[in-house]
């Protein structure tokens, strides 16, 4: 018997790994394996050939079921309050956003209603978002603020964020957001409002341990490079890496300059141009797809995907759920309309929410692979092939969901 498996606190025999390694190609699919657990990681990875009979009782046989990472949503909005329904019903009925932002809708409206909800009201807005994806095989999420506009706001955002991590079976990472858009008090003098994200927000952030990162939405509607620069500035002085929504509605260099900060991912990045590619794959810097936003939106311009393929760029893919541009909570669904309608592969999907994903948090040592060594968050699933799970949405596939070692299936 394997010594190593013997040591496991847990063993689950005969499945199919798609370990998605890097040194393996596409899914990295390998022959029917014993998976042991201890201590929260994946402690043993044998090839059943080279175990003996009998196994101890207690090791669970899965009959060569397919295995693979947990999956990462690596960029959501996800904890907010209020509806935009009735937005999207004016949208549809074809009054312009203008006219929709003048009777108080649009993002504005979802910070009235953030900023109005309790910290407490807000953790139950959120818990069954964040149970959904749950359901699906997510075992770690990002969740930005960026409702709040205030100090106060924002790091009561990123509280319900940190909760939720502590009182749900998965992994938490919180960006701070708070350049998301200039709030109604500082309209006239956006400048004073950068001001106050360097000067406060991010240090407060910071200090109490809030926020794993940084985010920016630099776009002509956001903020200019110029601002953009002095928050990466004010969050690399304290030692928070930095992320941006880049490159949606206009190329105004926001990723060359993210990755210029060595930024862990770029995202939405449809007007992406030569240059940022080159320079992503400089730095190594991921690229995240947000297709769910361009669905909603009913964009027209695609994310130049087979360049950043033939540039080597790693892709991620997320479900960017948000109430006014993505209200779609589900990562499967993102990445099926990675692949209908950005072109992707069901292998770059798969791991575009695994292995690249991961990188997008800073998690790549120690998330989205099925290696030893690794956090055990794995899934176990009801389907033969892992093309699958980019193929088919809304069935429940899940045989089983391994999160730090332990089998929370439902959460």
């Amino acid at each position: 018997m394997n010594k190593e498996l013997l040591n496991c606190e847990r063993v689950w025999l005969n499945v199919t790994p798609a370990t998605l390694n890097d040194e393996l190609a596409d899914y990295g699919l390998l022959p029917l394996h014993a998976i042991g657990v201890k201590d929260g990681k994946i402690h043993a990875l044998v090839p059943m050939a080279e175990l003996k009979v009998p196994h101890p009782a207690h090791w669970q046989d899965m009959q060569g079921k397919l295995v693979t990472p947990g999956l990462i949503d690596c960029h959501t909005h996800l904890i907010f309050a209020g509806s935009r329904a009735e937005e999207f019903e004016l949208r549809q009925q074809g009054v312009p956003y203008a006219e929709i932002a003048r009777r108080g809708g649009g993002i504005i409206s979802t910070v009235r209603a953030t900023r109005e909800a309790s910290e407490e009201q807000l953790f139950e807005l959120a818990q069954p978002r964040v149970k959904s994806l749950i359901r699906e095989g997510v075992t770690t999420v990002e969740i930005k603020s960026g409702y709040g506009l205030t100090l106060a706001d924002e790091l009561k955002m990123l509280r319900v964020a940190r909760r939720l991590g502590e009182a749900l079976p998965i992994r938490v990472k919180t960006t701070l957001l708070a350049a998301h858009a200039v709030p109604p008090e500082y309209r006239d003098d956006p400048d004073s409002w950068v001001e106050t994200i360097c000067q406060e927000i991010i240090p407060a952030a910071a200090e109490s341990g809030l926020a794993d990162a940084v985010d920016v939405f630099c776009e002509h509607i956001g903020f200019s490079l110029a601002q953009t620069e002095q928050v990466y500035l004010a969050a690399d002085q304290y030692g928070l890496p930095v992320k941006g929504h880049m490159d949606q509605l206009s190329s105004l260099g926001g990723s060359t300059l993210a990755a210029n900060f060595g930024a862990l991912s770029v995202d939405h990045l449809e007007y992406l141009d030569p240059e940022g590619i080159l320079a992503l794959a400089h730095r190594g810097v991921v690229a995240t797809l947000l297709p769910t936003a361009f669905y909603f939106l009913k964009e027209t311009k695609l994310p130049p995907v087979a360049a950043l393929r033939k540039a080597g760029v790693p892709m991620a893919v997320s479900s960017d759920i948000n109430p006014g541009t993505a209200p779609i909570v589900s990562l499967r669904m993102a990445m099926n309309m990675a692949c209908t309608l950005f072109g992707l592969t069901p292998v770059e999907a798969m791991v575009g929410v695994t292995r690249h994903a991961a990188k997008a948090l800073g998690e790549q040592d120690h998330l989205g692979k099925i290696k030893v060594g690794m956090a055990a968050d794995f899934l176990i699933w009801h389907c033969a092939h892992p093309a699958e799970l980019s193929y088919m949405v809304g069935v429940d596939q899940l045989a089983g969901r391994i999160f730090n070692g332990e089998e929370t299936l439902h959460g």
